[in-house]
């Protein structure tokens, strides 16, 4: 194997000391035979062919950020590493247009972008370590979707390798395409198992001239979720609508700049942005609707103050795992009206399985990460966390949501979807896989449906 791949792509590209490409932010254990690093799409679409050709299951993998287990291999084969597709190809701010390759960094983008006017929206977390391809598989989203959409929203072309090993093109530097069946919209999203990623066209805005952020605190978690419902109901064009409930005030409060004030047991987060008389009207507009109920609204004008605010929500998930150690966190979405409901049942939940369960998240895209905290030195507690997360998707589907909003389903969801969408619908999801894969060779294990009996 390993002589056929280094003949493909160069002897320093092919690895056998794999472990640093074994997991993801999960810390779910993997195994692969070798990693392999093309330097081009015509590279990937030969191993893909190589490995077609020799029943060799392929694991594509972008930055490892994951949280789903998305880009873990599973039981041996080759890890597809796309580090090294990091090129711009092609930028053109006049036209307000990127095109890059998949392994380019997400941070690397919104600095083209921003150093130019400009503006990619998309900002799912850990971006100096994410990728592009790797967002784009998963179509990651984050705390500005709200306004923006996700990474999905944004792309207007792909470039992508498709078994047995060729390479295909969909959409590309145009805004508009209806000509056929919408494939760019079925890669994108696909978790790597339907075909792999090499390039992008991605659609950038002007950026706008400030943004301006609004911190409300109320007693609980009815009082901060009918706040969120004024502020969707009143139009205000918000870039961001988050929220911390009590337990997760309770880990991260004491790393807020200023101090919690009293009475607080849920933090809103909302923030609005265009021209400098745009955003100052609509962060007039939210203090007035937040503050209806608020025991406190700060809204910090200064860039130190607004740096500081939205460095403090990005470093949120350290401080809930520094609790107990280690946590849990899914991605569910429920309808908005639902969100009060879910949060109270997802700490519901940790209390039936003994644990602590807490939710922060995107309120206006009614995404919760619900968290189930455990400790590494209790085995126990780590097993009742999963069984908690069962409950948790129950609950998601019940209230007419969804099993995953940003994440992806990865393998610790495999399954899962069964629950949310009806027999006909999990057949045809299998039947896009046997178009796409009729091997299953990509991403094995990833993204089922159903899983077997």
């Amino acid at each position: 194997m390993e002589r056929e791949l280094r003949a493909i792509v160069g002897d320093e590209a092919v690895l056998t000391d794999v472990g640093l490409y074994l997991t993801d932010i999960t810390g779910l254990p993997g195994k692969a035979d070798a990693v392999v690093l093309p330097a081009s799409a015509d590279e990937v679409a030969r191993v893909v062919a190589w490995c077609y050709a020799h029943d060799v299951p392929i694991t594509p993998r972008g930055g490892g950020t994951g949280a789903a287990g998305g880009a873990v291999p599973l039981d041996g084969g080759i890890v597809l590493a796309l580090d090294r597709l990091a090129r711009v190809r092609a930028f053109d701010p006049l036209l307000w247009r990127l095109h890059v390759e998949a392994g380019v960094r997400t941070a690397a983008v919104h600095a083209l972008a921003r150093d130019n006017g400009l503006m990619f929206a998309p900002d799912p977390g850990a971006a100096e370590q994410s990728q592009i391809g790797g967002n784009i598989a998963t179509n990651a989203a984050g705390p500005h979707a709200y306004k923006y959409g996700a990474t999905g929203t944004w792309v207007t072309g792909l470039e992508a390798v498709v078994p047995p090993g060729d390479v295909v093109t969909v959409g590309g530097p145009i805004r508009k395409d209806v000509a056929g069946y919408d494939l760019k919209s079925l890669l994108i999203g696909s978790e790597g198992t339907l075909g792999i990623v090499t390039a992008a066209w991605l659609r950038l805005i002007p950026a706008p001239e400030v943004t301006l952020p609004v911190v409300s605190f109320h007693t609980d978690t009815a009082s901060g979720c009918e706040a969120i419902l004024r502020v969707v109901g009143s139009g205000i064009p918000a870039t961001a609508i988050e929220f911390l409930d009590g337990e997760t005030l309770a880990c991260a409060g004491g790393s807020f700049d200023g101090a919690l004030p009293d009475g607080a047991g849920f933090m809103v987060i909302a923030e609005a942005d265009g021209s400098a008389e745009e955003a100052d009207r609509m962060q007039a507009e939210l203090i007035e609707v937040l503050g209806e109920t608020a025991v406190a609204v700060r809204a910090p004008a200064d860039r130190a103050g607004i740096e500081a605010l939205w460095r403090w929500r990005s470093g949120l998930a350290f401080a809930v795992f520094a609790r107990r150690g280690l946590a849990i966190s899914e991605d569910i979405v429920v309808p908005v009206e639902h969100l009060a409901e879910a949060i109270g049942e997802t700490a519901e939940i940790g209390r039936r399985h003994d644990l602590i369960g807490l939710s922060f998240g995107h309120a206006g895209d009614g995404n919760l990460h619900s968290t189930f905290l455990f400790s590494p030195e209790v085995p126990e507690e780590r097993v009742r966390a999963f069984r908690a997360t069962e409950d948790l998707f129950d609950l998601a589907v019940r209230l007419g949501g969804s099993i995953s909003g940003e994440h992806g389903t990865g393998y610790l969801k495999g399954g899962q979807l069964a629950k949310q969408w009806p027999p006909r619908a999990l057949e045809l999801h299998a039947a896009v896989k046997q178009v796409f894969d009729p091997k299953g060779l990509l991403n094995p294990g990833k993204k089922v449906a159903v899983l077997p009996a």
